[in-house]
């Protein structure tokens, strides 16, 4: 009574329907799934499509002496990459080349331009507490914030405002600060002192001689620099804007340009020196603030960075507008300079004028750091995807050329179960290419030439499996055996076999996909990925097919077309049913194949 149990149980896998329709609901899907999104076609790289190589030159940062090493290059390198990529732009190649260029290839897209701006973009970011503030524009919006409008009620009232802020600055002098205070101090001081009459060179003049008995300590050569900068800068000169803090060191004072919170107007800013600097930035996010409804860049602050910013901010809050600011500085430039009412620890919002695009451009810059050195744009060409489609052409002729090939070697051998073969390949390329489709919009994957021979040496690999299994049921059948029983005996023997060998190919694959960069990548994706799509198409496709053919009596009865031909097979006496009374040659299963 035990063998026919087992043999029951074995029959299970004899019921295809089930697999056939899951199959056949998944190609359903995916196809679904590609006229939804409106992406009918797999997205191309590079080498198909086109795009822009941007060539960079590293140079050293300003107090930096060879800083140019290959550990700071393939810093950039991964640093660069990553902000790519993390703009959505996939299959864009970032390498070296000789001592301090970095070559960067970014397919034709949507984002090209934006990946453009970032690639090169050091990202020096830092916190400098506000010494003062001021309209920089000539002829400023009236509807400007209301940080300029205060600056421009303080120009007016700068005689009456004199005395108490420089009351304020001398009861400050007592209280504890860090060593930007005294600077800050002097700074403030001497502006408020020189600019009140006019800004010709007769007034200036006249300060000059107004200056001589006047006591205060704010005339060394370096504060008179600074002033001298902060009342030349025009930061509606593009120019000026690039040059006003150029070559500074992050621990001496500087004047840098910033919008003003409508974008409308530009502000000029005198800074004291950085007190925290992009490093100490944990993570960076684009949020929509909840109550302006306007998009801002939330950060997280490490350990360290928390205290040196709480510090910080402690000591601003308790100063008057606008030294209780801190100006946020992004490569020179002043991203945002917001008040501070009370000491902030672990986290900061960037606010100004962002829109979506900007926000995330800026989170995305500052989550994966700074660049450890500034690069210049040295050139910027645009490929053609001329040449890459010649070669794509001619890499599908060899493809059609190989499944033909193939094609023609299943028929010939196999005769009917080339029919089976031919349907699984169907099957696969239909499922590898709305999987490649689908993946361009959701993980940005990019099909360049390398990807396409991953997928042409796929053919290979999936008619190997069913080499496999049909020569497995070959083998049964020419111990004797009628065909629905050798299909279920041969299919634990195969299927161990197909596991093997593709878990090798896929092994090779993803190890591949690691150790390489760029399009060789697009290849080991390709291959992993048509690799696990044979064992899904031979467990749910292949193997309930054959279950079916198994029972028409054109494959059951060895029609000499069918594949299973006794003379073909070196059978000498022919298939007959009758076998199957005797027991012997069907028998139970071996629980060991099962």
């Amino acid at each position: 009574m035990a063998a026919p149990k087992k043999g029951r149980r074995q029959s299970a896998p004899g019921k295809p329907g089930r697999a056939l329709a899951f199959i056949l609901i998944a190609l359903v899907a995916l196809t679904g799934g590609m006229f939804l999104s409106g992406h009918t076609t797999p997205r191309l790289g590079i080498d198909l499509a086109g795009g822009t190589s941007i060539t960079l030159e590293a140079r050293n940062e300003p107090g930096q002496k060879n800083a140019i090493n290959p550990t700071n290059m393939n810093t950039a390198v991964d640093i660069i990459n990553n902000r790519v990529n993390g703009l959505g732009v996939s299959e864009a190649e970032v390498q070296t080349q000789g001592d301090r260029n970095i070559i960067v290839n970014i397919p034709k897209g949507t984002n090209e331009k934006q990946a453009r701006d970032q690639v090169g973009t050091t990202a020096q970011l830092y916190f400098r507490p506000v010494i003062t503030q001021a309209a920089g524009a000539p002829a400023p919006d009236p509807s400007a914030s209301s940080s300029s409008g205060t600056d421009k009620e303080k120009d007016k009232d700068k005689a009456t405002d004199k005395a108490t802020d420089k009351a304020t600055d001398k009861d400050a002098a007592n209280s504890p600060s860090s060593s930007a205070s005294p600077q800050g101090r002097a700074v403030s001081e001497a502006l408020k002192a020189d600019p009140t009459p006019s800004a010709t060179d007769k007034a200036k003049d006249d300060g000059k001689k107004d200056e001589k008995p006047s006591p205060t300590p704010s005339t060394d050569p370096a504060t008179a620099k600074l002033q001298e900068q902060f009342t030349k800068l025009d930061c509606t000169d593009k120019k000026a804007r690039a040059a006003a803090g150029k070559g500074v060191k992050p621990s001496d004072p500087t004047v840098a340009c910033g919008k003003s919170p409508d974008g409308k107007t530009w502000d000029k800013f005198i800074l004291a020196p950085a007190e925290v600097n992009g490093k100490d930035v944990d993570e960076a996010q684009a949020t929509i603030n909840q109550q302006t409804g306007a998009w801002v860049v939330n950060m997280e602050f490490t350990k360290s960075g928390g205290k040196k910013f709480a510090k910080t901010t402690g000591k601003l809050s308790q100063q008057q507008s606008p030294q209780n600011q801190f100006a946020i500085v992004l490569d020179g430039e002043v991203v945002s300079a917001p008040s501070v009412n009370t000491t902030l620890t672990t986290n900061a919002e960037i606010s100004g004028s962002f829109n979506q695009d900007s926000a995330k451009d800026l989170a995305n810059i500052l989550s994966y750091g700074a660049l450890p050195l500034t690069f210049h744009e040295q050139s910027v060409t645009t490929v053609s995807p001329a040449l890459g489609g010649e070669q794509l052409k001619a890499g599908l002729i060899a493809g059609a050329i190989g499944l033909a090939l193939v094609v023609i070697y299943l028929v010939v051998y196999y005769r009917g179960l080339s029919l089976i073969a031919i349907a699984s390949l169907l099957v696969s390329a239909a499922l590898t290419y709305a999987i490649m489709t689908l993946l361009g919009p959701t993980i940005n994957f990019a099909l360049n030439l390398p990807a396409v021979c991953g997928a042409i040496v796929a053919i290979g690999i999936t008619a190997d499996s069913f080499i496999v299994f049909f020569e497995r049921v070959r083998d049964e059948v020419r111990e004797g055996r009628t065909l629905r029983p050798a299909v279920e005996r041969a299919w634990p023997r195969a299927r161990r076999t197909i596991l093997v060998s593709d878990f090798v190919s896929f092994l090779a694959a993803a190890v591949l996909f690691v150790v390489t960069v760029g399009k060789v990548q697009g290849f080991a994706f390709t291959l992993g990925l048509t690799t696990l799509l044979d064992v899904v198409v031979v467990f749910f496709f292949t193997k309930p097919l054959m279950t079916l053919m198994a029972r028409k009596k054109f494959f059951a009865n060895g029609h000499k077309w069918s594949g299973f031909d006794p003379k073909r097979l070196g059978i000498k006496p022919p298939i007959r049913r009758s076998r199957r009374t005797t027991g012997s040659s069907v028998g139970p299963v071996d629980p060991k194949e099962a």
